[in-house]
């Protein structure tokens, strides 16, 4: 597979490329430019069939003229130990859990593959990588469980002063472990500018291959396509009308996937979606992106450390506003509508429910009778364990969910007792004694 940049469509580079570069020489980020049919290979996979085997099938088609197949089932292999759970909860409605990972949280997924392809490829090329990227201490937990006892990645983590969370011992560098966590009392916005600082000495990049953890990183955006045939996988023998997903879309990047998904054959239909401040409804009802008003050649260059999926929407869809409007249905959802849908998730179906679990129901009651009539079903798409939301669930149903012990490893606090980093500068230096 190939892929290009949304601001150069005549470059062309392998997965691998894209992945090590992470963001293109002209300020875009990377999308595929060829796309691979997968439609067959789908009669084959059913409710028996791992989330691990899926991935790695799927791996192998995606990278197949780069890497043997053993290779790509060994890398979904490691990546996946824990995968997704679905549940039906009506004849048409069902709930895809995707917190059964690390950290109880779907980006597990994402960020776990990504490490799991960077180890063994990097093995097999006699290199290393260095990850940088901010954190509110979510990402920092998830990486100390996928970089354990990896020899080929380390991990440079810039917190908030005082958000360190879910870190050994065993995990600090100078421990012999791959994470070197730093504090400062810059904000959010300018710990972002300075680590795309870092990213502007391309030497250091190259040397180090410097990438990132988040979706801007092709990689770990690929990591939540395989949601989507699992999904499907479960459902195929169950239903016999369209299928429609649910989902609060927070940066956008599982409804990125998801739509790669389709391009690559996956049977679906839609994704039902809260308004945004991106992407939200026109005067007349119909999706917007609002991004679309500046020309890209106007636009500053994307960030690593901030997810760019709204470009990749806006390169999806082109000009194509009729292709836009037969996937993305936004729907307007207030707090009430929130808090309401909280309640029928647990009332009718015994459910503890995050926020954007809760929303994407709400979604799903204001927009599912148009699926419904015409024997469609939805699929709600459950992001985060409701644990990590016990004050949405105390106030919107009187009460909470159990913590399991892996999310309450995920959350303990951490005290570093180091200096504070202040600039790029130092950033760099941490990076070159790695």
């Amino acid at each position: 597979m190939l892929f290009t940049s949304t601001r150069n469509r005549e470059l062309k580079v392998n997965f691998s490329q894209a992945v090590h570069q992470c963001i293109p020489e002209d300020g875009g980020v990377f999308v595929p430019s060829d796309i691979t049919d997968v439609r067959k290979w789908l009669y084959f996979i059913d409710e028996n069939t791992p989330f691990s085997s899926i991935a790695g099938s799927l791996t192998s088609a995606f990278i197949n003229d780069e890497f043997s197949p053993i290779i790509c089932e060994t890398i979904a292999d490691d990546a996946f130990p824990h995968e997704p759970e679905l549940r039906q909860l009506d004849d048409n409605l069902f709930l895809m859990e995707l917190y059964h990972g690390f950290t109880g949280k779907h980006k597990d997924y994402g960020v776990s593959y990504l490490c799991s392809y960077l180890e063994y490829t990097l093995q097999l090329k006699g290199q290393k990588a260095v990850f940088i990227d901010f954190t509110h201490g979510g990402l920092g937990a998830v990486l100390a469980n996928t970089l354990r006892g990896k020899k080929n990645l380390k991990a440079v983590l810039v917190y908030e002063k005082g958000t360190v969370t879910g870190l050994k011992d065993e995990d600090f560098v100078w421990n012999g472990g791959n994470i070197w966590p730093v504090e400062t009392e810059l904000s959010e916005a300018q710990i972002k500018a300075e680590i795309a600082k870092v990213f502007e000495d391309k030497k250091l990049v190259a040397e180090k291959l410097l990438t990132v953890a988040n979706t801007t990183n092709v990689c770990r955006l690929f990591g939540q396509i395989f949601f989507y045939p699992f999904a499907f996988s479960r459902i195929k023998n169950k239903i016999a009308g369209d299928i429609y997903y649910a989902m609060d879309c927070d940066r956008y990047g599982t409804l990125m996937a998801g739509l790669y998904s389709w391009r690559f054959g996956l049977p679906l239909s839609g994704f039902i979606i809260p308004s945004g401040t991106e992407l939200t409804n026109s005067p007349t009802g119909n999706p917007v992106l609002l991004d679309s008003i500046v020309e890209l050649s106007k636009r500053g260059n994307a960030n690593p450390n901030s997810p760019a999926n709204i470009e990749r929407l806006e390169s999806f869809f082109g000009n194509n506003e009729r292709m836009m409007r037969n996937f993305i249905m936004p729907v307007p959802v207030t707090s009430e509508d929130i808090d309401k849908a909280a309640k029928e998730l647990f009332t009718k179906y015994g459910i503890f429910s995050d926020q954007a679990t809760a929303k994407a129901y709400a979604t799903a009651m204001l927009q599912g009778h148009n699926v419904y009539d015409e024997d469609g079903s939805i699929i709600l798409m459950g992001y985060n364990h409701p644990a990590l939301s016990k004050p949405f669930c105390r106030h919107s149903i009187g009460e909470e969910p159990q913590t399991p012990d892996n999310i309450k490893a995920a959350l303990e606090p951490v005290e570093l007792k180091r200096q504070l980093v202040t600039s790029s500068q130092e950033l760099k230096q941490i990076i070159k004694e790695l």
